[in-house]
């Protein structure tokens, strides 16, 4: 069993008694990454309760060796795209994402536009242009959503 798998089997139980939904887990570079939300959003005061349990459950079980730093987070409105799943929810809410092909696959290496399917294996992009492209997950190097922030730009005031 790796390490993130021993993690998410201490960290899962305890995000879902939070009434969250467990978005990722990472460890890398010394941090322990823990993403979470739930349908209408996450709250500071559920995030930071989070946080203090899933501290004490590592800090009894000890799964990490050495020193760590854990952050415990909402994705975000640009969330970075990892799992099948991460794609298929993104597909759901046709959401706009910019992804980066590995170096020798087929087409250009990146490619923005809105998820429009995604199952197991795969997952298609359709252009601003109208153009569909399907990719497979394995070729991917990284996939974040985008956001695009609305609203008209503010006017310059004038002084009287």
């Amino acid at each position: 069993m790796s390490a993130v798998d021993r993690l998410h089997d201490i960290v899962a139980p305890l995000v879902e008694a939070a009434d969250l939904e467990l978005y990722d887990l990472d460890l890398a570079g010394g941090v322990l990454q823990v993403l979470v939300d739930r349908p209408g959003g996450a709250d500071i005061g559920a995030i930071s309760t989070l946080a203090r349990a899933i501290s004490r459950a590592l800090d009894e079980h000890d799964p990490i060796d050495g020193n760590y730093a854990l952050e415990v987070s909402t994705p975000g409105l640009e969330r970075h795209l990892r799992t099948p799943a991460h794609f298929v929810a993104a597909a759901r809410g046709r959401m706009a994402a910019k992804i980066k092909t590995k170096p020798g696959v087929e087409g250009e290496r990146r490619v923005e536009g809105v998820i429009t399917a995604a199952d197991d294996t795969t997952f298609t992009v359709q252009s601003a242009e109208g153009g569909e492209r399907m990719l497979r997950y394995e070729d991917i190097e990284r996939a974040r959503t985008t956001f695009e922030w609305g609203g008209a730009p503010k006017q310059e005031r004038t002084r009287s």
